[in-house]
C-alpha cells in the first residue's frame, strides 16, 4: 500500500514537472530544445533535478505530447492538429474563450470541453473547426493555476457529513466538495475562504479545504474581507514584518544630513486629500536672485529605510501596491512607516529624493537637479484650503500657491498642446458614519488645485525618466530602468468609438496620432455638462489601452511622453520605490543592471495594481448597493450606462449607483441586443433602449453579497 502511495506521489510529481517543461517550450512551440536547456529553463539545476527532468520528458514523448528529434533533443509536437497555449476566460454560462497571444481572436471552448479549468488558469489545448466552422477548441491541460484560494458560501449537507463551498464569483461554476474534516469549524452559511486541494479526473467537483471563516454574508467586515480575500490581498502585516519595520533607525542623524542637500530652511508645504495620513511628496518654492523660481518636488526616501533582500522589502515587494477600499487604506507599508517615519508630515525634519527644478516665468526649465534631501515642511494643506487661496488670493502662503498655479497652468497647457488627453473623471466617494455604513455620496471633482500637485508630478516623473534614459545630445543611454507605458488606442474601438458618438452629431478626425489625441479632447469638452458626458467618456476610456509598467519603454500615449516613470509616491507603490533605487545607483556612478530581472518585478507589479482597482471597484459597488438599501421601492431618473445580451445596466446621476434591467422582465415585447448601436430593441414595437438615454426607473432589489441591484423600467 505504501508502495503505491509513493509511485502515486512520483507519478503526479513528473507530472507537475511536465507541465513546467510544456509551458516553457510553448512560449517558442517550433523550437528544438535539448534537455540542458529544457532543465535550465524549468530552473531544475542539481544532478537530482535533472533525473527527473529526464523521466518526465520520457513521460511527455510516450503521451505524445512531445517529439524527440535527434538524441535527448526535443520539440512540441504540433502533430495534436494544433496546440495552443493561453488564458481561459469563463462566461457565466459555462462556456469559456482562451486568449493566445499572438492570435487576435479569442478561441471558443464549449463547457463539456473545459476539463478541469477554471478561470483565469493558463491552459494548453488543442484547437479544431467544428462542422467546418468557426475555430475551437478543447482543453488538454491546465499549464497553471491562476488561483488555488476562492471566497465563498459554505454548505453544510445534514446527515452526510461533507459539504460544499458555492463560490461567489459568476465565472467559476463548480461548487468545491468539503470532506468533514477539512470543514475547520466553518458553520453552515457563513462566508469562508477556500483552498484547493486536488481534482480528481472523474470526479465533477474539485475537492477544498476551509482556511478561514470570514463571518456571516452581508454583514460589513465579513464583506470587505471577502473583497480582501477575493483578489488575494492581506488586510494585516504578519508579526516578523511589523517587528523589521519597528527595529528601523527613525532619527535624523548629523552623518545622514552631511551626505544630502540641506533644504530644511526654504518654505516647503503638503497638498493632500483631507483624509489623507501618507503624505508621499511636498513642493517647495523659492524665487531666485536672477528672478528665476525654484521649484522642489520632494519624494519621501522609501528607499533610505526600506533595504533590498528585507522582510520588509519582500512583503512591500508581493503587496507592490497600497489598496484604497471605501473605508479603509491596505497599505504596501507597514503604519509606522507609512504614516510616520516617510510620511512628510508638517514641523518635522525629513528625508527626501528630490528633482528641483529652476523655472522663468514662462515655466521653461532652466536647470534641473536630482537627490537626495533633508527638508522641514512647514504646512499641511487640503486640496480645498490650496483651491480657497487660488479662488481667493486670501490666506496664508497664497502668493506662493498662486505662483505655483500659474506655473502649473502653463505646464497643463503646453502638455494638451503636445496631444496629451484630458481625461477629468469624476469619482465617488462615501459620507460613512461611525460603523462605516454610508448615510451620503459625493462626487471628487479635480479642481485646480488637484491639478497644480499633478503637474509638478507628472514633471518630476518625466524629467527624471529622461534623465536615465538620454545623453546630453537627446540620445539613448540604453540604461535599464522602469517606465510607465501607455500604448496607442485600439484602431477597431476608436472607429466603433467614432460611429458611435457620430449618432449624437460628434465629429472625430482619425487621420494620425495627434488627430486623435485632439478629436479625443474636443469631445470630451463638448460633453462636458451633458446627459451623454458619463456614457461617452466611459465609450473614450474603453479605447484606450491599460498603462503598466515595464522596463521597455514605447512612451506613454495619454500623457503624450516619451518618457515616464512612476517616481512620486514610493510609500503607495513599488514601481516608485524601484525607480529612485535605480536612480541613486545611477547617480552614484553605476553601470546599468540586467533588464530581466527588472521586467519580471515589473509584471508582478503590473498584476497587483490591475488587483487592487478590481477591488477598489469591488469595494464601491458594495457601498453604492448597501446605500441604495434604504431606497428600495423608490423611483429615480436615471442614465441607460451599459447593454448586454441579457440586459442593460442604468445609472443614477445623483449617487452613482448602478442596476441592472433584465430583459426578461420586460414585459411589453420581445427585445434583442444590438452590440454596434450599444441598444436593446423591440422586435414588435421597435422601442429602444440606447447608452446615453434617460429612463425612469424602481429600484426593485438590492443584493449586498452579489453586489448588485435590480431596477425595473417604470413608464
Amino acid at each position: 500500500m505504501k508502495q503505491q502511495h509513493k509511485s502515486q506521489k512520483q507519478d503526479q510529481k513528473l507530472r507537475d514537472i511536465g507541465k513546467l517543461i510544456l509551458r516553457f517550450m510553448n512560449k517558442k512551440a517550433s523550437k528544438i530544445y535539448n534537455y540542458k536547456q529544457i532543465a535550465d529553463g524549468i530552473e531544475y539545476k542539481n544532478p537530482r533535478q535533472r533525473e527527473l527532468v529526464l523521466q518526465a520528458l520520457h513521460k511527455l514523448r510516450a503521451e505524445d505530447k512531445i517529439k524527440e528529434t535527434d538524441r535527448l533533443k526535443y520539440i512540441v509536437n504540433l502533430q495534436i492538429t494544433d496546440t495552443l497555449t493561453g488564458v481561459i476566460d469563463f462566461a457565466a454560462n459555462g462556456n469559456a474563450y482562451v486568449k493566445v497571444e499572438g492570435i487576435e481572436d479569442d478561441i471558443f471552448v464549449h463547457q463539456k470541453n473545459v476539463k478541469d479549468a477554471l478561470q483565469g488558469d493558463t491552459v494548453l489545448i488543442v484547437t479544431y473547426h467544428f462542422k467546418g466552422k468557426k475555430l475551437e477548441g478543447s482543453v488538454l491541460e491546465v499549464l497553471e493555476r491562476a488561483n488555488d484560494t476562492f471566497v465563498g458560501t459554505f454548505q453544510y449537507v445534514q446527515h452526510k457529513d461533507f459539504g460544499f463551498v458555492v463560490v461567489d464569483k459568476k465565472q467559476i461554476n463548480n461548487d468545491f466538495f468539503i470532506p468533514k474534516n477539512k470543514m475547520n469549524g466553518a458553520k453552515d452559511g457563513e462566508k469562508v475562504v477556500v483552498k484547493m486541494l486536488n481534482w480528481d479526473e472523474n470526479s465533477k467537483n474539485p475537492e477544498g479545504e476551509i482556511i478561514q471563516v470570514l463571518g456571516l454574508p452581508g454583514e460589513h467586515e465579513t464583506e470587505i474581507h471577502s473583497i480582501l480575500a477575493e483578489y488575494g490581498l492581506p488586510y494585516d502585516f504578519p508579526p516578523e514584518v511589523e517587528a523589521d519595520a519597528d527595529k528601523i533607525n527613525k532619527k535624523i542623524t548629523a552623518a545622514e544630513v552631511k551626505k544630502r542637500r540641506d533644504m530644511r530652511k526654504i518654505l516647503t508645504f503638503t497638498i493632500d486629500p483631507k483624509d489623507a495620513k501618507d503624505f508621499d511628496d511636498a513642493l517647495s518654492l523659492q524665487k531666485l536672485p536672477n528672478g528665476n523660481w525654484e521649484v522642489g518636488v520632494h519624494i519621501a526616501d522609501v528607499s533610505h529605510y526600506v533595504r533590498p533582500g528585507t522582510i520588509l522589502d519582500d512583503e512591500a515587494y508581493k503587496r507592490a501596491t497600497s489598496v484604497y477600499l471605501v473605508d479603509r487604506v491596505v497599505p504596501m507599508l507597514p503604519e509606522v512607516l507609512s504614516n510616520e517615519v516617510c510620511s512628510l508630515r508638517p514641523n518635522e525634519d525629513k528625508f527626501t529624493f528630490s528633482a528641483v527644478f529652476e523655472l522663468n516665468d514662462k515655466a521653461e526649465i532652466q536647470n534641473q537637479w536630482f537627490g537626495r534631501t533633508v527638508i522641514h515642511s512647514d504646512r499641511r494643506f487640503t486640496y480645498e484650503e490650496a483651491q480657497e487661496r487660488i479662488e481667493t488670493g486670501k490666506g496664508d502662503l497664497a502668493e506662493e500657491i498662486l505662483t505655483l498655479d500659474k506655473l502649473a497652468k502653463i505646464l497643463r497647457k503646453d502638455r494638451l498642446k503636445h496631444g496629451a488627453i484630458a481625461f477629468d473623471r469624476m469619482e465617488v466617494k462615501f459620507n460613512l458614519d461611525e460603523e462605516s455604513n454610508p448615510i451620503g455620496v459625493y462626487f471628487k471633482i479635480s479642481k485646480d488645485s488637484n491639478h497644480l500637485i499633478e503637474e509638478f508630478m507628472l514633471l518630476a516623473n518625466k524629467k527624471v525618466s529622461e534623465f536615465v534614459s538620454l545623453t546630453r545630445k537627446g540620445e539613448s543611454t540604453g540604461n535599464t530602468f522602469v517606465y510607465r507605458i501607455h500604448d496607442d488606442p485600439d484602431p477597431t474601438k476608436l472607429l466603433a468609438l467614432k460611429d458611435f458618438v457620430g449618432t449624437f452629431g460628434y465629429k472625430m478626425n482619425l487621420a494620425n496620432s495627434k488627430k486623435v489625441a485632439e478629436s479625443l479632447n474636443k469631445l470630451l469638452k463638448e460633453v462636458k455638462g451633458k446627459g451623454e458626458e458619463n456614457m461617452v467618456e466611459t465609450l473614450a476610456m474603453r479605447t484606450m489601452s491599460k498603462a503598466v509598467y515595464s522596463t521597455e519603454n514605447i512612451g506613454h500615449y495619454g500623457l503624450s511622453f516619451d518618457h515616464y516613470s512612476h517616481f512620486t509616491s514610493p510609500i503607495r507603490r513599488y514601481p516608485d520605490l524601484v525607480a529612485h533605487r535605480l536612480l541613486q545607483h545611477y547617480l552614484d556612478g553605476g553601470k546599468s543592471p540586467n533588464a530581466a530581472e527588472y521586467e519580471e518585478m515589473m509584471k508582478h507589479c503590473s498584476a497587483q495594481e490591475r488587483l487592487a482597482s478590481d477591488a477598489e471597484r469591488d469595494s464601491i459597488k458594495f457601498m453604492q448597493v448597501k446605500f441604495m438599501e434604504k431606497h428600495v421601492g423608490e423611483v429615480f431618473e436615471g442614465v441607460v450606462s451599459g447593454t448586454a445580451d441579457f440586459g442593460f445596466w442604468v445609472e443614477i446621476p445623483e449617487n452613482g449607483a448602478e442596476g441592472l434591467i433584465k430583459l426578461r422582465d420586460l414585459m411589453d415585447d420581445s427585445y434583442f441586443h444590438d452590440a454596434k448601436t450599444h441598444s436593446i430593441v423591440g422586435m414588435r414595437t421597435g422601442r429602444t433602449f440606447q447608452l446615453g438615454d434617460n429612463v425612469k426607473i424602481k429600484v426593485i432589489k438590492a443584493n449586498l453579497v452579489a453586489k448588485q441591484l435590480d431596477f425595473k423600467i417604470v413608464d
